[in-house]
């Protein structure tokens, strides 16, 4: 395992995520919206505000199955479970240690709802539905976010809480500073 290359690449899907969340907020509040975007000064697309929001929601949804998966969590039976192994070329939080070499384990379902400031059901479910929504809804044609209130705002709390869980559970045992994956982004004037 290439460790150097591991730790560039999980600020990337954090930051990802982060991008997520502000996808969310802007398709709650903006709907769809005229966007333009502009390279400069020069117009490179015009269209509605799903021209950024809908692939990011996606995009987001992925990176926050992929953390979980490398934190160890998954779905199973519908439920919020432990990974029991992985294939080969996966690469988890248990394949790192702390600086004393004691490996790191991975995240148990009850270790992420505990680190949530509201209820642990509300933050396993939340957890869940990043699963169920990337084998449901990304997976194949359906309207499940969209039609599902529920899982948007789900969706919403794990694109929160997943950046904690990897600062808490990986980057702080290992003696590391949390990443600068946040975006920096202005408020929409008002009109």
């Amino acid at each position: 395992m290439d460790r150097d290359r591991v730790l560039r690449e999980l600020p990337y899907r954090m930051q990802a995520i982060d991008t997520l969340n502000l996808a969310l907020t802007l398709s709650a509040a903006l709907g769809a919206a005229p966007m333009t975007l502009y390279a400069g000064d020069k117009l490179v697309v015009e269209g509605t505000l799903h021209g950024f929001t809908n692939p990011a929601i996606e995009a987001g949804i992925m990176h926050c199955r992929a953390l979980l998966e490398f934190l160890g969590l998954c779905e199973k039976n519908g439920k919020l479970d432990n990974r029991t192994g992985r294939r080969s070329t996966d690469i988890g939080i248990e394949y790192f240690s702390t600086p004393a070499g004691t490996p790191l384990k991975m995240v148990t379902p009850d270790d992420a709802a505990d680190r949530y400031p509201g209820p642990s059901d509300e933050a396993k479910n939340a957890l869940l539905a990043v699963f169920q929504v990337a084998n449901k809804e990304l997976a194949h044609v359906t309207e499940d976010l969209r039609d599902s209130p529920e899982h948007a705002r789900l969706i919403e709390i794990a694109s929160r809480g997943i950046p904690v869980l990897m600062v808490g559970c990986f980057y702080r045992p290992l003696g590391l500073s949390a990443p600068d994956y946040k975006l920096t982004h202005r408020p929409r004037d008002k009109d």
